[in-house]
């Protein structure tokens, strides 16, 4: 959740201005590009992405969510946690897909032109001493003998400080709303949707708590075979529902600015981004050495919006990410076959999006 750029977008160039040349097989309805800018929000600005996919998919109108309106409502619930975790808990700008569906649940949801997250003035999002105010206060908390039932109060007033104060209702298109009946008029079931890993030190086809820092909630994700985990994504987009991606992007052969994600053999040889490469072949031992010796790690997380082939029929995913415009794809990128296989941490999807002989297996 490290990797900050400024800027914003759409996209549709084929071509690199070397010599990747794709082929979008399937290439779904998604919103424009957004930009995190100086934040670790991409949890909510790529599930948000997601959201308003799946409303489009639902033949709702096309939607622009506001993502900072459920991260003040994850940073309420991520103070009250760390407090009643007596500061044994993570606290601070990261979360995970499932955390939307929570603040859906707690807060209910708002249009992006009824809450920015910004204040008059502020132009680019930052969250870095809001996050320091909001930690030295939490921090101080923990230090008294008994805490009073005021101090959620002081935990509002730095987000609205920050923040801005958060609607309690609202008219959009005419219609008045406070945030839950909006959420409710979405026609967003949270329960509809699951997240599912694929790591060999816990059972497959059951559920575990994931062991990474930012899933401070304790999310359960269904644990497959990396070959079905893949095999979801491959028949969710195939069947026009997009993925939410969680994963790592610190490789050498990950460049926001090139578009591209992939994990060449020989990640020091020269050219690696110039024309396609070979790319290691992953399998469910390599990737689990990855992600037990730290190699994999989870620092980011996009939507995935479609499937390409290069040049030579190597499969990739169409990716939006939420660092603006860069790149010739003007913030989306393609990610290998080899990348997804290797660097993804953890996905989440609409439960009709699962083949059903693998929903049969997790009891879904």
């Amino acid at each position: 959740m490290k990797h900050l750029i400024l800027g914003l977008a759409l996209l549709f160039t084929l071509q690199l201005p070397a010599q990747y040349t794709f082929t979008d097989k399937y290439n779904l309805e998604c919103t424009s590009v957004k930009n995190q800018q100086r934040t670790g929000t991409c949890w909510c600005f790529s599930t948000i992405s997601f959201l308003e996919s799946e409303l489009m998919r639902m033949g709702k109108p096309s939607y622009d969510l506001s993502e900072m309106y459920m991260v003040r409502t994850i940073y309420q619930d991520k103070a009250r946690n760390y407090v009643l975790r007596q500061g044994k808990a993570n606290f601070g700008e990261g979360a995970l897909n499932h955390d939307v569906m929570r603040a859906l649940r707690m807060g209910g949801a708002v249009p992006e032109s009824v809450y920015s997250g910004k204040t008059e003035g502020v132009d680019i999002y930052d969250h870095s001493e809001m996050e320091a105010a909001l930690k030295g206060l939490l921090d101080g908390l923990l230090g008294t003998k008994k805490l009073s039932d005021k101090w959620t109060g002081s935990v509002s007033c730095i987000l609205d400080n920050y923040m801005g104060d958060a609607p309690a209702s609202f008219t959009y298109k005419g219609k008045e709303y406070t945030p839950q009946s909006f959420a409710k008029s979405l026609g967003i079931n949270p329960d509809d949707y699951v997240t599912l890993t694929s790591f060999s030190h816990h059972p497959f086809y059951e559920t575990f708590v994931l062991e990474i820092p930012d899933n401070y909630s304790n999310g359960l994700y269904y644990n497959l075979p990396l070959d079905e985990l893949q095999a979801i994504v491959d028949y969710a987009l195939t069947k026009g529902y997009t993925v939410a991606w969680d994963g790592d992007v610190g490789e050498k052969g990950f460049s926001a600015g090139k578009g591209l994600a992939i994990m060449p053999a020989n990640p020091n040889a020269d050219g690696i981004f110039d024309a396609p490469v070979e790319e290691m072949k992953v399998n469910q031992e390599t990737r689990q050495r990855a992600f037990e010796s730290y190699a994999t790690t989870d620092d980011h997380l996009m939507h995935l919006t479609g499937l390409a082939t290069d040049q030579n029929g190597t499969k990739y995913y169409l990716t939006k990410n939420s660092w603006g415009e860069v790149s010739s794809y003007k913030g989306f990128l393609y990610m290998s076959d080899a990348y997804f296989r290797m660097k993804t941490v953890g996905i989440m999807v609409h439960k009709d999006a699962i083949p059903k002989d693998i929903a049969a297996k997790l009891a879904l």
